[in-house]
């Protein structure tokens, strides 16, 4: 596991943290301190082959990835009273294979810009290729290049991150094309196993999301297998809720639905 997870002990009701694809612990930090001032232990590990380079990410697959969290989850389960879990992005898609996979060991878990289908405002005409770009011919000179609005609805946060993402200190700058096919076979691993999911969740997504619209949001809420959901739209900001504009209510509302399922 990467040195750069974050790992804050409180107390007996803990929370692991995914973050998204190509992403790091970075891009969680402010809910994590949040959460930690909240009175909850707080873990975030760096998914397999993140914060090292590309080359490493390329040579690994969202199993990988998954592996790093069902670990965490289980160490964590072993030590603490009630577990939850949040992810970002890809890492809500993780959240929901482990509540799948765990079932009531999982006390709850919240949804942060759930990404099933790329079909926010600011993806390219050529989006639809996204599925198909690790085929040949495009797996060998394709790969998805991050772009402004960078998911930041925040002028100046946008501008610290683009520093960030040309520097790759917190996050990779581009997709590439192997990383985004198994992020594909994950979509559909969660498609199919989201009826299954019986763990209270929250869904928390940006009603201006630039990379994944509203209709994520609710084919989560329309096929999850949780009698308890609860779905809140966040008005200012766009994908990268916990850096975004309204971080604090992203935090606030996080906090209230964790601590409801003790």
């Amino acid at each position: 596991m990467s040195e750069y997870g974050i790992d804050l002990k409180g107390g007996n009701h803990a929370v692991l943290l995914i973050h998204g694809l190509t992403g790091s612990p970075f891009e969680l930090k402010p809910l994590a301190r949040r959460l930690h001032k909240a009175g909850f232990t707080i873990k975030a590990p760096c998914l397999a082959g993140h914060c090292e380079t590309l080359e490493r990410l390329k040579a690994t697959g969202w199993r990988d990835w998954y592996e790093i969290i069902l670990r965490t989850f289980l160490e964590m389960n072993a030590e603490y009273e009630t577990v939850s879990a949040a992810g970002l992005c890809m890492g809500s898609l993780l959240c929901l294979q482990l509540a799948s996979d765990v079932g009531p060991k999982i006390s709850s878990i919240a949804l942060l810009s759930t990404t099933l289908f790329y079909d926010g405002w600011s993806l390219p005409w050529y989006k639809f290729l996204l599925p198909i770009s690790y085929l040949p011919p495009f797996r060998y000179f394709y790969s998805y290049h991050e772009r402004e609005p960078y998911g930041i609805k925040d002028e100046r946060m946008r501008e610290q991150i683009s520093r960030l993402l040309q520097a790759d200190t917190f996050a990779y700058s581009r997709f590439p094309s192997e990383s985004m096919h198994e992020l594909f076979r994950l979509i559909r691993s969660v498609k199919k196993i989201l009826p299954k999911v019986t763990t209270p969740t929250i869904i928390l997504h940006a009603e201006e999301d630039d990379l994944a619209s509203l209709r994520n949001a609710e084919y989560v809420e329309k096929h999850i297998g949780s009698s308890e959901v609860r779905k809140v739209i966040i008005p200012d900001s766009y994908h990268m809720l916990t850096l975004d504009n309204q971080k604090e209510l992203v935090a606030d509302e996080t906090i209230r639905f964790l601590k409801e399922q003790k």
